[in-house]
């Protein structure tokens, strides 16, 4: 039988079956799920709504004006601008264009090279926990040992002596998702200095994962690179993806200093070298929008939060109201479901709605906790959350 690191990248995602090979993700089949039965799709976090205008135009612009071939290395000068200027507009971080950003294939791609780059087999990286399904695929794909700091129904915060002991001197990285996938939860200050305080003590690299930075609900978003003591040692990712509506564009990037940005990029030219010519600039336009711009699609996706979190309520499930992100956790043990897998898979034909089993966000040894919880996007359209929030309602008949 093949084997090598495609095995280690299959088991850290928990998708290498008895027999080796590699199990469909949960995701995967719940989205085949909503396609086979018409269900109205809160599962897969992705809008459906499109990009704003002028940043269309812009990429459409690009590509008539044969922005078409491979850009730089490092990005376009004009989105590496764009991007240190928007962390100085922001949140008053001076970054260098030219040696502390790099652009990547989204937010993904910047974590692969950052966790290819800076881990070395046997190191330990420590995350929240239920986290990002592709964090567990890299630690591992890299050789890596994954500890995990659990986030708790219902207000997914960590418990700060169980994030002490999980951080040791074996520890490399410490990657805050931060607002979190899945739980949309938006971590405090304390919490965050709490985490550099750590980094310090035992010598870690912090990588913050913020595509969702600008999609918080009354509470500011504060990046780890603005603490005391924080930038030095602190890769800040993120992308265009969530804030423009363009996930598929896949325009990520990250800033760091300036030594961090180089051990990345040596990795990061191997993976897909550099993509998305014609989108760079677009999103260098986005970048620049008015505050009013930024402002709005934060109070538009808390108005459609609150639709679906009304309807789940209404439906009896408890939930927790997120403060930022794509996502909504409910829990069905109120209604009489422990197995939030099973739920989900029952879930279409009992209402007509898709959602995805927050378990599919675990190590197998933590699944049990997070059973019967399970996570809806609300990144859709009003009148669609509105028809689900409606059939959803069904539930409890």
């Amino acid at each position: 039988m093949i084997s090598g690191g495609w095995q280690r990248a299959a088991r850290g995602a928990g998708l290498l079956a008895d027999d080796g090979t590699v199990a469909a993700t949960i995701f995967a089949e719940m989205s085949a799920l909503a396609v086979s039965t018409g269900a109205i799709n809160l599962g897969q976090g992705f809008p459906d709504e499109d990009a704003p205008v002028e940043v269309r135009e812009a990429a459409r612009q690009a590509i008539a004006d044969g922005v078409n071939q491979y850009p730089p290395g490092r990005g376009m000068p004009v989105l590496l601008d764009a991007i240190s200027a928007h962390q100085q507009r922001f949140y008053g971080l001076a970054v260098d264009p030219g040696t502390e950003v790099l652009v990547t294939a989204g937010a993904t791609e910047a974590l692969a090279a950052t966790i290819l780059a800076l881990i070395e087999p046997g190191d330990e990286v420590v995350t929240f926990e239920p986290f990002y399904d592709a964090y567990g695929a890299l630690i591992s794909l890299a050789g890596g040992i994954h500890r995990t700091v659990p986030l708790r129904a219902p207000d997914f915060q960590p418990d700060l002596d169980e994030l002490t002991n999980a951080v040791t001197d074996r520890t490399r990285l410490i990657i805050v998702n931060n607002p979190h996938n899945p739980t949309g939860a938006v971590f405090p200050r304390e919490t965050l200095e709490h985490v550099v305080a750590l980094a310090h003590r035992h010598d870690a690299i912090i990588v913050t994962d913020e595509v969702y930075e600008h999609l918080t609900f009354g509470v500011a978003h504060i990046p780890v690179a603005t603490l005391p003591g924080a930038r030095e040692r602190t890769v800040t990712i993120s992308s265009g993806g969530k804030t423009f509506n363009t996930t598929g564009w896949k325009i990520g990037w990250l800033t760091a200093p300036a030594e961090i940005v180089t051990a990345i990029l040596a990795v990061k030219q191997f993976l897909t070298y550099v993509n998305g010519a014609p989108f760079q600039p677009a999103i260098a336009l986005g970048l620049g929008l008015p505050d009013s711009f930024f402002a709005g699609v934060a109070a538009d996706l808390q108005h459609k939060r609150d639709v679906l979190a009304g309807g789940l309520t209404a439906a009896g499930f408890a939930i927790s109201v997120p403060q930022g992100s794509y996502f909504i956790v409910a829990d069905a043990a109120g209604l009489g479901f422990e197995d939030g897998v099973e739920f989900c898979r029952r879930l279409p034909g009992l209402t007509g709605v898709v959602a995805v089993p927050i378990s599919a966000f675990c190590s197998p040894q933590h699944k049990p906790q997070f059973a019967s919880l399970v996570r809806f996007a609300y990144c859709k359209k009003a009148t669609l959350l509105e028809q689900a929030a409606s059939q959803l309602a069904g539930i409890a008949s």
